[in-house]
Parts: C-alpha cells; structure tokens; sequence
C-alpha cells in the first residue's frame, strides 16, 4: 500500500473470496451472515507485476549485496569479541554489546536472504586468529569501518524498490552510524587519558 501512494507498483487485487470463506468459518451463523452481494475484485492494473510483495523480485536483485554484508557482519562479530577482550575494563561491556548488535545483524540479514530464497545462507567467515594491534589505532580503524558501514547500508536502502528490504537496510545504516558514535567517544576518553594503549 505505501508503495502505491509513492507512485511505484501497484498491489494485487484484494481477493473478496478469500475473505467470504474466513467469514464463513467466524461469523455466528455461518454462511448466512455473510452479504450475499460481495464486491468484486477488481480488475489487475496494466504493468501491474505478479510479484509485487516484500522480499520478491526487487529484492532478489540484492541478493549478492546482501551475502557480502552478511560476511562483513559475522567478520565484525569476531573482530569486536577480541577487541573487547584486550580493551580496558571501561570499555569492554561497550565492545561486547557491539559485537552482540553485528551478530544480530548478520542474523537479520540471513534471515531476509531466507526470504528471498528459501534457502538458509552460511556466510564464509575466516577462523585465522584476529589481529588488533594497538587500541588507539583500533578504534579509529573500526570508527572509519562503521561509518562506511552505515554509507553503504544507505545506498542500498535507496538502490532497492523493495520498500520492506529498504527499512531494513536503512536501520541497518543507523546502528552502524550509532556504533561510529560509540566509537568516537571510546576514542575521546583514551585520548583524555593520553592513548598508552
């Protein structure tokens, strides 16, 4: 429906038969409560498509865009899950929450591949050993990460005419900008303390 007010696709005829038979089955009375004159669906719109759903056509366009932010999401899990086990104790319950959000994430997104497909995906996710280096230089690594993560959630939030995959991609892009946030004020406080780490 909201896509019809846009001006974008138009949704199936509202099926009235369907309705009748689920009425038939609640209504005291059975069948005779039931308006003998139903309306009739109307006629199909031309260029209307077969396919007009949430998670159909339009958004199987995505599928390859998704799959890559699955693996970049189950790859940020793991990154944030070793970041937190060298922070500083003040940090830590920050970066273990992050890594809870991106596993969430990677879920969603699987579970929209699943809609789409059918199929359930497993990202391709590395098991080497996850280097941090220094924590300084960590943060404004993942700050930049996040920030581009948030960009490119965006750009297929308004690359898709799936107006369901769109919501989706677009909190998507929140969290990531709500992460760049956290981030920078990890960043802010070991500045203050003068970054040894």
């Amino acid at each position: 429906m909201d896509q019809n007010l846009r001006g974008g696709e138009t949704a199936a005829p509202y099926d009235y038969r369907r309705f009748d038979r689920v009425w038939q089955r609640l209504a005291p009375g059975g069948e005779d409560a039931v308006p003998e004159t139903a309306p009739q669906p109307a006629a199909a719109l031309p260029g209307a498509e077969e396919d007009p759903c949430c998670m159909g056509t339009a958004a199987g366009e995505m599928l390859e865009v998704l799959e890559g932010f699955i693996e970049d999401e189950a790859a940020d899990f793991r990154y944030y899950l070793a970041l937190a086990a060298q922070a500083p104790p003040w940090a830590r319950q920050t970066l273990r929450g992050m890594a809870a959000d991106e596993a969430d994430h990677a879920r969603r997104l699987m579970a929209v591949c699943y809609l789409i497909t059918g199929r359930s995906s497993c990202p391709a996710v590395s098991w080497d050993r996850v280097y941090i280096g220094g924590w300084c230089p960590a943060l404004r690594e993942r700050y930049h990460a996040e920030a581009c993560g948030g960009l490119n959630y965006l750009r297929a939030a308004e690359g898709t005419t799936d107006p369901c995959l769109a919501k989706i991609l677009t909190r998507l892009s929140e969290d990531e900008y709500r992460h760049a946030e956290q981030l920078t004020a990890l960043l802010e406080r070991s500045l203050r303390g003068g970054c040894s780490r």
